[in-house]
């Protein structure tokens, strides 16, 4: 194998290795988010059938998003029989819990600095 074919080989591997989604792009997707949601509620494990049943888009759409969240971490899976069952992981969300924490401290803060502000100026 050349240097060249070896490169492209290393590099293909690589992409595939990269190719798990973290949680930011997981949640996007509202139907994601409605799936995670259902998943939680449930508190236990559900077929691809029994998800399918909340949803108006195809097997194959459902089982495409729970890759995605499974990517990310934010849902296990186990075969059982010929099934595979799926539950919610939802310690990754601390990553986004914790990001917009951020957020929300920082507008806290502005939003106090203009109230205090209208307040001087009300004086």
């Amino acid at each position: 194998m050349s240097k060249k074919n070896s490169l492209q080989s290393s590099s293909s591997k690589q992409a595939n290795s990269e190719s798990q989604y973290d949680v930011f792009q997981a949640v996007a997707d509202p139907t994601r988010r409605h799936l995670l949601k259902l998943l939680t509620e449930a508190d236990k494990e559900m077929s691809i059938a029994a998800i399918k049943e909340h949803f108006p888009i195809s097997r194959t759409a459902v089982n495409k998003h729970l890759n995605v969240l499974q990517g990310a971490g934010l849902v296990s899976s186990r075969k059982a029989g010929r099934e595979t069952l799926f539950k919610a992981e939802l310690s990754p969300l601390a990553e986004l819990k914790q990001w917009l924490a951020f957020f929300e401290n920082y507008w806290d803060d502005k939003l106090a600095a203009l109230k205090n502000y209208l307040e001087a100026d009300q004086q």
